[in-house]
C-alpha cells in the first residue's frame, strides 16, 4: 500500500486551518493538522514546495521510517514549521494504518488506559462578576477544571481575557472563534505592566476559591510574560490557593531559568505548547523542574514524535497536558484524544470548543461529556473533511497579538 496523493488543504471557516490529506493507491485516506497560527501559510509551503513529492510512492505503513526520512534527511531540523509539517504527514499516515486495521486509532497505541481524558474549560473576565460568570458557564456546558485569565486594572484587553465569546479587540474588530487572532495585515498591540499583574492575580484566585470551593482543579497561564524571579514571586503567591498548574511563567528556551522557580515555590508547572521536539525537555526532564507537558501533537512532529516524549516524561513522574487551543483543528485534537486514552501518564487536556463552522467543516466524532472527552471509535481518528465547505471558506490573514510594555518596549507574549 503506496501513498498516490498527497493535497494541502488551506481553509478558513473562524480561523485560518492547514489540513494535509494522504489517499494510498487503494484508496485509503488520512488527515494531519499542520496549523501553525499565524504562520499558517509557511507550513503550506513547506509541505506542497519541499514534502509532498518526496511522499509520493512511500509505503504508507512505513510510519516510523517515513518520520525518520523527513526529519532526519532534511538536514534542517526542529522549529515549528518543519515540525508541524512532519506532524501532519505523521498523523495521516496513522489515521490510514487505523482504517485499514479497521480500528480506532488508540487501539494501534496499546487500547485505553482509562475511560476518558479530564478536560478543561477557559473562563477569563475583566472583572470579578464577569470571571464568576464565565467560570458558571463552564461548569454548566460540563467542564470540571477550568481555567482562570484575569484582567488588570489600567492594562485594557489582553490575551486570554474576553468578558464574552468572540470578544471585541478593543478597535472594533472580533476576535474569531474565541481566540485572541485578528483577520488583518498587522496584530494589535496589547499593553503590559508585570508589577500591577503580580499585585492583581493574587487576589483574583482568593476571590475564585471563596467563590467555588477548594475542589475545582483551577488552571492559570502567565504566557511567558514573567522573568524567573518574578514568576517564583506568583508561584510563591498562589500556593494558598492550590492551582492544578500555572503555565509558561517565563520563557524556557533558558532551562535554567526553571529551576529558579522551582526552588521558590510547590505549585506544580505546565511548560512546552511553544517546543517541537525531545530535545527541548530534555533538562526540564532530568531536574524535574515542570509537572505537565503542554506540546500539541500538531507542532511537535505528530503522535509518533509526542508519544516518544510522553514515555520519557513518565520516567520522572511527569504528565501530559496536550494543547488544545482553537488554533488546533478537530484533526489535531483528535490525535491528542487518541493518544492521551491510551499513555499511562495522562494529566489533563485542554479543550476550547471549535465554532459550528469548523466543526461543519471537519465533522468530528469525539465526544465530551461530563467533563471528559472521548475518541471516536470509528476506524482511523474519527474526523472527515468536507472539500465543498472548505471552499466557501478561503484563507484569511490573521495574527495573535504583540505585546509592549507600558514605555513602548516589545515583550514576551
Amino acid at each position: 500500500m503506496h501513498i498516490a496523493n498527497a493535497e494541502v488543504l488551506v481553509a478558513n471557516p473562524g480561523r485560518n486551518f492547514v489540513t494535509l490529506r494522504l489517499t494510498t493507491d487503494d484508496g485509503f485516506v488520512g488527515l494531519g493538522d499542520a496549523t501553525l497560527n499565524g504562520r499558517e501559510l509557511a507550513v503550506a509551503a513547506y509541505l506542497r514546495e519541499h514534502l509532498t513529492s518526496l511522499l509520493i510512492g512511500l509505503d504508507a505503513h512505513q510510519i516510523e521510517d517515513t518520520w525518520q526520512y523527513l526529519y532526519r534527511g532534511g538536514y534542517w531540523r526542529r522549529g515549528p514549521v518543519t515540525m508541524a509539517a512532519i506532524a501532519a504527514v505523521d498523523t495521516a499516515l496513522w489515521d490510514i494504518k487505523a482504517k485499514v486495521a479497521k480500528l480506532p486509532l488508540y487501539q494501534l497505541l496499546g487500547g485505553r488506559s482509562r475511560n476518558g481524558l479530564l478536560a478543561y474549560g477557559h473562563a477569563s473576565g475583566v472583572e470579578l462578576p464577569e470571571l464568576y460568570e464565565s467560570i458558571h458557564r463552564n461548569l454548566g456546558q460540563g467542564y470540571r477544571a477550568v481555567r482562570v485569565q484575569t484582567g488588570v486594572p489600567g492594562l485594557g484587553s489582553l490575551y486570554g481575557v474576553a468578558a464574552s465569546e468572540n470578544a471585541s479587540t478593543g478597535g472594533g474588530e472580533r476576535r474569531y472563534d474565541y481566540e485572541p487572532a485578528r483577520r488583518g495585515a498587522v496584530p494589535l498591540e496589547e499593553r503590559w505592566d508585570t508589577r500591577a499583574y503580580l499585585r492583581h492575580v493574587p487576589t483574583v484566585f482568593e476571590a475564585v476559591r471563596n467563590e467555588f470551593g477548594p475542589e475545582l482543579p483551577l488552571l492559570h497561564d502567565a504566557h511567558h510574560r514573567l522573568t524567573p524571579i518574578q514568576a517564583a514571586k506568583l508561584g510563591k503567591a498562589l500556593e494558598p490557593y492550590d492551582l492544578f498548574w500555572l503555565e509558561d511563567v517565563t520563557p524556557a528556551e533558558n532551562q535554567a531559568a526553571l529551576r529558579r522557580v522551582r526552588e521558590h515555590t510547590t505549585t506544580p508547572l505546565a511548560i512546552g505548547e511553544v517546543f517541537n521536539t525531545l530535545w527541548d525537555y530534555r533538562s526540564l526532564f532530568e531536574e524535574q523542574l515542570i509537572d505537565y507537558v503542554r506540546s500539541a501533537v500538531t507542532h511537535t512532529g505528530g503522535i509518533t514524535a509526542l508519544r516518544r516524549i510522553f514515555d520519557y516524561a513518565a520516567i520522572y513522574q511527569i504528565k501530559s497536558g496536550v494543547h488544545g487551543p482553537t488554533d488546533v483543528s478537530p484533526v489535531g485534537l483528535a490525535a491528542a484524544i487518541h493518544l492521551g486514552i491510551a499513555i499511562p501518564n495522562f494529566g489533563i487536556q485542554e479543550y476550547m470548543r471549535h465554532s459550528a463552522e469548523t466543526h461543519a467543516l471537519f465533522r468530528p466524532r469525539y465526544t465530551f461529556a461530563d467533563g471528559m472527552l472521548n475518541p471516536s471509535e470509528e476506524p482511523g481518528l474519527g474526523v472527515d473533511y468536507d472539500d465543498e465547505i472548505a471552499q466557501a471558506h478561503p484563507y484569511e490573514a490573521a495574527y495573535l497579538p504583540v505585546n509592549r510594555l507600558l514605555d513602548g518596549t516589545m515583550h514576551d507574549w
